[in-house]
């Protein structure tokens, strides 16, 4: 009897162990399942690895459009070469006086005004009548004060500049069509940066203009006359880099014609005077620009500070391209003022603008008395 308790009992605990078996794992595997991260599929980071999303710009990062600038008025520039030729009032002004005002004018004295005037480039023919009739009319006149031999001087050098020359810049549109500039010269003589300078002048003035990049031999030249173009809203017509210079110049007269703009400026290459395939390639821009008409201003652009040998160069450039003005730059803090009196006896051809400086508004109209004024200083 025993015996068979002893079963039963151990039937119901192996009942209840294989009940217990079956139930227990499944609560085990109901509550590992939310502890398991699964693991990453292929090709996809985990989600906190994920970069977060680009912003896109803000109005305030963009670009900003260009602000059109605008040039200071013409009229007065001249009125700043008093600070400007400070130095020059040195070399050529304030020494000129000392001299002149001494109590006894030897010979020796009158060489030193001579010598004073040749370093300033004035040249010697032009310095020898200058010479020989201030020293006539100090003898005539008994002239002593410091007052009145700068009057005598002033009026001397006033006269060697040639006062009456036609100096009228002709960028006034025509019936038939915009006014034509073409800008030449030497390399390295400022004259791109003229030619943005030239379009300041202009607008100042009140005129439309458009710019022509026909010096596509320097790779920034377009790129450069572009800018100076932009800041005061004048359009540029360039072409490919090394491209034809003729025909963007051609263009660039067509364009104006287009639109209806006052003045179109012509940028061409630099070259030297020595270089004869350059400068035949300089007259063809010539003729080609002169199918839609007459080019009403050339100026070429010279550099003060190269003094008389920068003559040489001007002259074959006035054989081949016409010139009618020059355009003296580097002109500010030099000594070499006189460089003017010399342009104008060897060219024939007026001074009609100068540069006193680097600033974008430094390029004025050359005034013969303004300039004496201030080359002599008070």
């Amino acid at each position: 009897m025993l015996a068979y308790i002893l079963i039963a009992i151990a039937l119901v605990l192996v009942a209840l162990g294989v009940i217990f078996g079956l139930v227990l794992p499944r609560s085990r595997s109901r509550r590992g399942a939310a502890e398991v991260v699964p693991p990453p599929v292929a090709g996809l980071a985990p989600v906190e690895t994920l970069p977060a999303p680009v912003e896109p710009p803000s109005v305030a990062e963009a670009p900003a459009a260009v602000e059109l600038e605008v040039p200071e008025p013409t009229a007065g520039r001249m009125r700043r070469l008093r600070a400007r030729l400070a130095r020059s009032q040195t070399a050529l002004g304030r020494g000129l006086l000392t001299v002149l005002s001494r109590d006894k004018l030897d010979d020796d004295a009158w060489e030193e005004v001579e010598e004073a005037l040749l370093t300033a480039d004035v040249g010697v023919k032009s310095t020898t009548e200058i010479v020989d009739r201030l020293r006539t009319r100090t003898q005539v006149l008994g002239t002593r004060s410091q007052g009145e031999l700068r009057a005598l001087l002033a009026d001397e050098l006033v006269s060697a500049l040639q006062p009456d020359m036609d100096r009228t810049l002709h960028t006034t549109r025509l019936a038939d069509g915009p006014a034509v500039v073409m800008v030449v010269g030497v390399n390295g003589t400022g004259k791109t940066t003229t030619c943005g300078k030239l379009a300041r002048v202009l607008v100042a003035d009140g005129r439309t203009v458009l710019l022509g990049a026909a010096d596509t031999f320097r790779a920034a030249a377009a790129d450069q006359l572009q800018t100076w173009g932009s800041r005061v809203g004048a359009e540029t017509v360039r072409g490919p880099e090394a491209g034809d210079p003729a025909s963007v110049a051609f263009e660039a007269v067509k364009k104006g014609g287009e639109l209806g703009v006052d003045a179109v400026l012509i940028d061409t290459a630099g070259r030297l005077h020595t270089k004869v395939g350059l400068m035949d390639e300089l007259g063809k821009v010539k003729r080609v620009v002169e199918k839609h008409g007459p080019i009403d201003e050339t100026l070429l652009v010279l550099d003060a500070t190269t003094g008389q040998n920068g003559l040489t160069q001007a002259r074959v450039f006035t054989e081949v391209a016409d010139v009618t003005g020059v355009v003296l730059t580097k002109l500010d803090g030099t000594a070499k003022g006189g460089i003017v009196i010399s342009v104008q006896r060897e060219l024939g051809v007026p001074v009609k603008l100068i540069g006193l400086g680097e600033g974008a508004d430094d390029l004025a109209p050359f005034d013969p008395e303004q300039f004496v004024d201030a080359l002599l200083g008070d």
